[in-house]
């Protein structure tokens, strides 16, 4: 890392560990908003990191925006974080000023449907996107549409449609939102840039999961060092040795999955390198979840101890912007279209 990515995750790492407190996890889960801790980030500037500078922005390289993502995962922020620089970025691309607040980002899932017409001297927005992170906490949803043969982004309050509660299985709000509502002129605009929101997403979710595996594996190893069975701590047996380095490998295995994603969005955008980060990392997470409660035994399950936060968010973001099976048939397809010759050519441009 270089010295200013250095300071970056210093600072996010004072912040989080100041504000994202057991019990404010706990209140979270129960539907309180964290407003200290949203009020703390948004004063680092971190919703703004890839909003470059003459917008108003920090202008961060990507890798190190994502850094921050990674931090927020280890300490289970309960907060749209990512999905506020991504969805600050889209809008920086189009040239529309990015609201104050949390903020999110739509369609998250293939086959939501909204169509995007003009109407007098505006638009109308109509159809429903479905398990929108924090959609009902965001101050503007940001919704990526084809319009003629361009992208465009398209800022709407999900207060303006009807918000359909839900949650993941970490408790994080997962909304649908159904639109039927106009917009101003102003609330539409071309993306400067081929944007692929799927991608982008899919990275995203491969650094908060590193960062959340990193968490486990620090609180796995210490706990092993800990918890005494048959007068030695367990982490002296060589079967939970074993499962720890396991773990281990599975970490590692998932940071560089992380620093991929966030390479090829950072230059190719290569959608292959992008799936195959996207679901190595899911892969750790779940091996690496099942380890570490392997390891805790029944206390990794109580609401007094941290290690569900951050094991029930890898179970959620393994699933959100492409499952590993959806990625996987896209790595079969890009490699069989390829051709045998070039098999490994392929592999090895990752």
């Amino acid at each position: 890392m270089t010295e200013e990515s250095d300071l970056v995750v210093g600072s996010a790492t004072r912040l989080f560990t100041n504000h994202c407190l057991h019990e404010v996890l706990l209140a979270a889960e129960d539907g309180t908003w964290p407003e200290a801790l949203w009020r703390a980030v948004e004063d680092a500037g971190f919703p703004l990191a890839l909003v470059p500078e003459g917008a108003g922005g920090s202008g961060l390289p990507v890798a190190e925006a994502f850094r921050l993502v990674r931090v927020a995962a280890m300490y289970s922020a309960p907060i749209p974080l990512a999905e506020t620089m991504l969805a600050a970025c889209l809008l920086a691309d189009g040239a529309i000023p990015v609201p104050q607040g949390p903020l999110s980002i739509a369609p998250t899932n293939r086959g939501d449907r909204v169509v995007l017409a003009r109407r007098d001297n505006g638009w109308h927005l109509s159809g429903t996107v479905t398990r929108v992170p924090w959609a009902r906490r965001a101050a503007g949803l940001v919704v990526v549409l084809e319009e003629g043969n361009r992208k465009v982004a398209v800022l709407a309050k999900p207060g303006a449609g009807t918000v359909m509660p839900g949650t993941n299985l970490a408790a994080e709000p997962r909304d649908d939102v159904a639109f039927d509502i106009d917009l101003p002129q102003e609330a539409v605009a071309p993306l400067a840039s081929d944007f692929d929101l799927r991608a982008w997403g899919a990275a995203m979710r491969t650094a908060q999961i590193a960062g959340a595996l990193n968490q486990i594996l620090e609180t796995t190893v210490r706990y092993a060092g800990e918890r005494s069975q048959f007068g030695r701590p367990i982490g002296k047996f060589q079967a939970v040795q074993q499962n720890l380095a396991v773990l281990a490998g599975q970490v590692a295995a998932a940071t560089a999955a992380a620093d991929i994603a966030a390479d090829a969005i950072a230059t190719t955008g290569d959608a292959l390198a992008i799936a195959s980060a996207k679901l190595r990392a899911g892969e750790a997470a779940g091996i690496g979840a099942a380890i570490a409660h392997q390891v805790h035994g029944a206390i990794g399950f109580t609401q007094e101890y941290g290690l569900h936060f951050s094991t029930r968010r890898l179970w959620s973001w393994r699933d959100e912007f492409g499952s590993e099976s959806e990625w996987a048939s896209l790595i079969g397809t890009r490699v069989a279209a390829e051709g045998a010759d070039r098999l490994w050519a392929t592999i090895t441009n990752i």
